[in-house]
This record gives C-alpha cells, sequence and structure tokens, in this order.
C-alpha cells in the first residue's frame, strides 16, 4: 500500500491558545515575548499583529513604535511542545502513527485510515472542522511524502489533497524553503536566481552537491520519494492493533460492549492465522474531552478465544465511565506468544496444569482480584532456603529442579525471618518454648538441628541450626539459631515458617 502523510500546520499556535482562555484577544493586536540578550523580543504574533507589520524575531520596542496600542504578553517557556504533543495526542482518533514537527505543526501517516470517512477528503474536512472550531488556525494537505505535503501545507494550496504521483508537478513552483533547507542555503539559491524548485531540479546532481551541500539533495530526495523519510510517532503502535471510530458517540454499556466484541474479533481472527494467543491486553476508551478510559486483562496462557477474553474485559466494563460520550476504541495487545498445541488424551481429559479449564478460572479470579493475588511457585537450585523456590510467570513456565522431598519443608515460608525469644537448653538442644508477637508458645515436640550453610560464593555469613517443633495448640513451626551458641554473648533465634 502506497503511503499517504498529513501535514497540519499551527498558523498561530500559542497565540491561538492564548486567545481561546481571553476571548477578548480575539479583536486585538498582540504579541508574546521574552527576554533575549537584555531586550524583549517577540517569539510569536497574532493574525491581527501580523496583518500591521509586526513580526516574530522584531523587538518590543520597535514594534510599539509601529503600533502604539500593541498589547504585549509574556511568552510561556516550551508551550508551543506542550501544545504539539497535546493535540497530537487528540488526532489518535484519525491515525495512530502521529508525530509532532516543531515548532508549529504536526504530521501524521494516514495510509489506510482515510477509508474509515469515505476518502482523504472527507477525512480531511473532518480534522480541519474538529480543529478549526477549536479556535486553531490552521493550514492542511495531504501527500504521498513528508517532504511534499510539509511543503504544499506551507507553500501551496490550503487544503490541497495531492493525488497519488502529483507531488513532483506541485513542487516545482514552490520556493526552495519548501525543502526545509537552512536560510543560508535558500538565500545563496536565490542569489543565483534558482527562485523555485523547478529551476535547479534537474540540474546534475553532482554540481548541486559540490555548490550546495549534501543537504540540499536528501531533502530533495525526500520530497520526490527517492528516499524515504520515517517520522517518530508520539505513541508507540502495538503490533497488534485493532481501532474502532465512532459515527455517534456513545454513552452506554451495551454500546461498549459490542465495540469491545468487534475488536476482540478482529485481532483474535488475525492471531489465529498466526498461531499466537493474548497474554497481555489494554481496551482504550477516548472520550469527546480528550480523556482516556482504559482496562487491562491478563492471562495465563496465551489464548485467542474470544469469549474467555470477552468476560475477563466484562468484569471491569462498568468502571468506564462514557462522560460526554466515547468517540474512539482501541485494543493493544503488548503481549503475545505462542499458543502451545495441547495433545488429546483418548480417554478424559488430562488432569493438572494443562487443563484449559483451570487457566480460565485463574485467569477470571485474577481479573476480579487482581493477577498480584495468585502465585505459583517452582523449586530452584538453592539449598538457602530464601533462594529455593523461584516464582513462576506463567502455567508454562517449568521447573529446572524437583522439589525435597526427603527432609520436611513448611509450606508457609516467610519471605524473611522474624526475630523470636526463646527459652532453649544448650548447647544444641531445641527450645522448650518461644515467644513471637508477644504471644507465647510451649513447645511439646521437637525435632533438629538441620544445619544450613550459606552459599560461600554468594554470599558471607554464619550457618543457621534449623529446627521443626509442635507447640502444645499443635501448630508446628520452622525455627532456627543464627551461627554457633557462644555462652559469653546471647544467640539470636527466628521464626522462618509455618507447616500445615
Amino acid at each position: 500500500m502506497a503511503k499517504r502523510f498529513l501535514s497540519i500546520w499551527f498558523r498561530h499556535l500559542t497565540t491561538d491558545w492564548f486567545t481561546m482562555r481571553q476571548p477578548n484577544l480575539g479583536t486585538q493586536p498582540f504579541v508574546l515575548a521574552a527576554l533575549s540578550h537584555g531586550r524583549k523580543v517577540i517569539t510569536a504574533a497574532n493574525a491581527l499583529a501580523q496583518q500591521q507589520g509586526v513580526s516574530p524575531y522584531m523587538a518590543v520596542a520597535d514594534a510599539r513604535a509601529l503600533l502604539p496600542g500593541l498589547q504585549v504578553m509574556d511568552d510561556v517557556p516550551g508551550l508551543p511542545l506542550q501544545l504539539l504533543h497535546t493535540l497530537g495526542g487528540r488526532c489518535v482518533l484519525y491515525t495512530p502513527i502521529t508525530a509532532i514537527d516543531p515548532p508549529d505543526g504536526l504530521m501524521l501517516d494516514i495510509t489506510g485510515c482515510a477509508h474509515l470517512w469515505g476518502g482523504e477528503q472527507p477525512y480531511l474536512t473532518e480534522l480541519v472542522t474538529r480543529l478549526t472550531n477549536k479556535g486553531y488556525h490552521i493550514s492542511t494537505s495531504i501527500a504521498d511524502t513528508v517532504g511534499a505535503a510539509w511543503a504544499t501545507a506551507r507553500f501551496g494550496q490550503p487544503g490541497a489533497v495531492l493525488p497519488p504521483g502529483a507531488h513532483l508537478q506541485a513542487l516545482l513552483s514552490m520556493p526552495p524553503a519548501a525543502l526545509r533547507l537552512p536560510a543560508a542555503t535558500c538565500l545563496r539559491l536565490q542569489k543565483l536566481g534558482l527562485l523555485n524548485i523547478g529551476s535547479f531540479i534537474g540540474m546534475p546532481r553532482n554540481v548541486l552537491r559540490r555548490r550546495f551541500g549534501e543537504e540540499l539533495l536528501l531533502r530533495l530526495n525526500q520530497a520526490l520519494g527517492i528516499v524515504e523519510e520515517a517520522i517518530t510517532p508520539l505513541q508507540q503502535v502495538e503490533a497488534y492493533h485493532e481501532r474502532l471510530p465512532c459515527l455517534e458517540p456513545i454513552l452506554t454499556r451495551t454500546g461498549i460492549e459490542i465495540a469491545l466484541q468487534r475488536l476482540l474479533e478482529a485481532i483474535c481472527i488475525r492471531l489465529q492465522k498466526e498461531g499466537k494467543g493474548i497474554r497481555q491486553a489494554i481496551f482504550k476508551a477516548h472520550r469527546l474531552d480528550g480523556c482516556v478510559e482504559q482496562i487491562t486483562i491478563g492471562t495465563n496462557r496465551a489464548t485467542h478465544n474470544i469469549q474467555h477474553l470477552f468476560k475477563l474485559f466484562d468484569i471491569h466494563i462498568a468502571s468506564i465511565e462514557p462522560a460526554a460520550g466515547i468517540e474512539l476504541f482501541i485494543l493493544d495487545a503488548p503481549q503475545v506468544e505462542e499458543v502451545p498445541t495441547l495433545q488429546e488424551s483418548l480417554w478424559g481429559s488430562t488432569p493438572g496444569l494443562q487443563q484449559q479449564a483451570l487457566s480460565d478460572l485463574l485467569d477470571r479470579i485474577g481479573g476480579k482480584f487482581g493477577a498480584d493475588k495468585i502465585y505459583r511457585y517452582l523449586p530452584n537450585e538453592h539449598h538457602w532456603p530464601e533462594r529455593s523456590i523461584k516464582q513462576a510467570t506463567s502455567l508454562g513456565d517449568k521447573a529446572d529442579a524437583t522439589w525435597q522431598s526427603a527432609i520436611p519443608r513448611p509450606v508457609q515460608l516467610m519471605h524473611q525471618p522474624e526475630p523470636i525469644e526463646v527459652t532453649a537448653p544448650i548447647p544444641d538442644y531445641p527450645p522448650m518454648l518461644f515467644r513471637h508477637k508477644g504471644q507465647l508458645h510451649k513447645i511439646s515436640k521437637a525435632d533438629g538441628p538441620e544445619r544450613i550453610e550459606r552459599e560461600w560464593w554468594l554470599e558471607e555469613g554464619p550457618h543457621r541450626d534449623y529446627y521443626h517443633v509442635e507447640d502444645t495448640n499443635g501448630q508446628r513451626y520452622w525455627l532456627f539459631r543464627s551461627g554457633h551458641y557462644t555462652g559469653n554473648k546471647p544467640h539470636q533465634w527466628f521464626i522462618h515458617g509455618y507447616f500445615a
């Protein structure tokens, strides 16, 4: 598919923004100014001021001499870029690939988007109407290349939609500045009588390179499409991305559900053909007021089951507030994986982690209460207790080691051992009682010690002597003494786990 680009030039970006917030400024000339080398210099002028000869980079004193009633306001540092980022984010309704074009423009990759509005002309009309209704003075153009769209928006007919392949003819009558060349290069071309692109486009390339440098050839080739020019989108577009613009704002839960169902069908059909499934998906609802409502879901196993994914989203649909209405729905799948092919059993289903019903159940529980509430642990090849287990990221993770079954281990292991007060015979007898969190436990049975040394290749420190004890209430604990017992200093005991 041939590329198509839309350039938007905000003629009075910052002054339009001030006028929208102070409507009385719309009827009087005013400028924005900032200090530069000890004097105030104009950074932006509204249309009325420019019509009377005031322009950017002019000293405020000179401008007031020319126009005594001129109103001067302080410029806001960084405002143009901030406005372009905001406006670019709003353009996600029209294309997922929007880039800022400093100091006063946006560049949109609209390839494959315009048909949703019935063609490029209705598409452009809709976008221009939206921005002008907000109060911005803009000039736009659609062309095959970034350079041609940029040039036509600023030096051609505003609102032009160049047919495919027509950008060369459109560029010929434009001045060299339309190629985004430095001012010094444009001045040199003008002195030589090369007043438009058509006057030098047919000259030998080696002559142009020798006289004007490599940049002129690069910009010329980019505008003609000989060299591809990439733009950097404000938001990274996911490889698996579906969007659904709305003809009318959506206000009801039913409308949201229908949109979600259509997006899931589109993305899951694509994933199914590629043998992949969703591990994480994000459903976004762009409202008329510019706010974005979103829901994120995750799965334990890659899946392209539409109904299962819909149920995971459905739990949270009530959290979406349509406000004045939703105009665009987007579904992204930032994390996808290959869908494993499970071998079918001839006699009944295979129990265990491979059951799809178990994966679906965990997905629903995680969706309702949070995926961080569900844990699965695997054995790890370490004998130091804190490092002997690791958390699995999915049901498909397999263990690199086997669980120790010869020596009992607690069902619940604390993340960090907690100190306790112990009364114990010496030197290696188990405790007779211990106090933990203010509660006294009298020990009726005990087994140990089991000595566990630190892994010297990872860290240094004292060993631990572990005891498996049971109190008079039948509760069992895993306690340890840190280091060797010495009679001349107190020894520290800890609780590290609970047995069932």
